[in-house]
């Protein structure tokens, strides 16, 4: 990547955050394939380059953020699976099968989901600091990738309610794995585990609730 582009990421990490970063990123994509164009995932892993394991995450992140959205979220969260897989394993450099590779988004509207995910994160992206950076290398890093696979197999579930508040809580552990701030990490975890927690136990609760109908049992 050359230091003019540097220079620009920096500076739009300066002045936005990471939101900003992947603004300058899919401004760079759309100069080469055009605002309408598709790009693949391949693509846009291989634009993040060094930075590509905590920005890719986030960008598969965000359309999940977005209540009510449909189909963006499964067709992402395969891909947000492998990623959590792969920081569990300690990888330095993220890989996806070439199937995943693939999958191609309109720039526009990631365009559009990113800055629509801006309010959703800005209060993140302005408190983020370094601290309890323990969370966010070796053996830590690796804990919160096992970790991050309860929400991302969450947001694969086709059903309401399962990707929303776990892609927030994914976001929101993105974003703090990026600035190394370990204390967003964790509140990202806890955010979007609880919410799984919660969808586990109002689905037990449903299914005595039927049972008990069915059968006649309290």
């Amino acid at each position: 990547m050359s230091t003019k582009t540097d220079q620009q990421d920096q500076a739009g990490h300066r002045d936005g955050g990471v939101t900003a970063l992947l603004d300058a990123t899919l401004d760079r994509l759309a100069q080469r394939r055009g605002e309408d164009g598709e790009v693949s995932l391949g693509t846009l892993l291989d634009e993040l380059d060094e930075r590509a394991f905590g920005l890719l995450l986030l960008v598969l992140a965000l359309p999940c953020c977005i209540p009510l959205l449909w189909g963006i979220p499964q067709i992402v969260a395969l891909p947000m699976l492998a990623i959590a897989f792969q920081i569990a394993r300690g990888r330095e450099h993220p890989w996806l099968p070439e199937a995943l590779r693939q999958r191609r988004f309109a720039v526009s509207g990631m365009h559009g989901v990113v800055r629509r995910a801006q309010r959703y994160l800005g209060w993140a992206e302005r408190l983020a600091r370094p601290r309890l950076n323990r969370l966010t290398e070796g053996v830590g890093l690796r804990i919160v990738g096992f970790l991050l696979l309860i929400p991302t197999a969450s947001i694969l579930v086709p059903l309401p309610s399962t990707n929303t508040a776990p892609g927030i809580g994914v976001a929101i552990a993105s974003v703090g794995l990026l600035e190394r701030d370990g204390l967003l990490v964790l509140l990202g975890l806890l955010f979007g585990l609880a919410w799984v927690m919660l969808l586990v136990f109002l689905g037990a609760e449903a299914i005595a609730f039927a049972k008990g109908l069915v059968f006649g049992t309290p």
